[in-house]
């Protein structure tokens, strides 16, 4: 049965982290001798401890190592792309780690992660789904506050529109009332004026009728 993955973190403990040091130190120098002789390389390696203790290895002069790195990087410095094409690497390499990071939200590709890094990706989860609620809870709460103030807004214009049509209704009765009145003094001033025709004329006829009669006296 193979041994299980290790976890690459810092060791809390400085016991540990020393002999740790001490052991992976001595193996990293034996490599990067081999690495010299087997393939015929120049090889430079400079360690420095957590207490500020320098190890180093070269396969031949550190200084001429050194300055060689020097040259190549300044010439490899002069090759780099544009700044424009930078920017998009940069940008691909952020989009990458985002739809990973989406992924691993997901639920997916979760197989390389640790213990810790699965416990740190539970609580980030836990931290988003309260401050989603909060969100919602917000939203909601100012959906109710709007809908209340429609309708408070509904009900001032309920109470206006009654009262107008109280108002309406009240002067619909007087202007009937008025109506009403002004027909009777209409009325009532025709028929005095039917009577006081009546009244002429039953006077001409009475005198019609007097003429008549001294009409006749004189006659016979």
């Amino acid at each position: 049965m193979g041994r299980g993955k290790i976890v690459i973190r810092r060791i809390d403990n400085s016991t540990s982290r020393q002999v740790t040091f001490s052991k992976r130190r001595s193996g990293l120098m034996k490599k990067a001798k081999e690495l010299s002789i087997l393939c015929d390389a120049q090889v430079g390696l400079l360690v420095f401890s957590s207490t500020g203790r320098l190890y180093e290895f070269s396969s031949s002069s550190l200084k001429d190592i050194i300055d060689r790195y020097q040259k190549t990087k300044e010439g490899r410095d002069r090759d780099l792309p544009a700044p424009e094409i930078l920017e998009a690497i940069s940008l691909r390499q952020q989009a990458e780690k985002i739809k990973e990071t989406l992924k691993q939200l997901a639920g997916e590709d979760l197989s390389e992660l640790s213990i810790n890094e699965l416990q740190a990706l539970e609580n980030r989860l836990e931290n988003s789904l309260v401050r989603v609620r909060k969100k919602k809870e917000e939203i909601l709460l100012d959906e109710i506050k709007e809908l209340n103030q429609k309708r408070n807004h509904l009900h001032e214009e309920n109470i206006e529109l009654r009262n107008k049509v109280f108002a309406m209704k009240q002067s619909n009765g007087e202007l009937l009332n008025t109506a009403v009145a002004v027909g009777l003094d209409t009325f009532r001033l025709r028929e005095e004026q039917h009577m006081s025709l009546q009244l002429q004329l039953n006077g001409i006829q009475q005198h019609a009728r007097e003429g008549n009669t001294d009409l006749r006296l004189l006659l016979r």
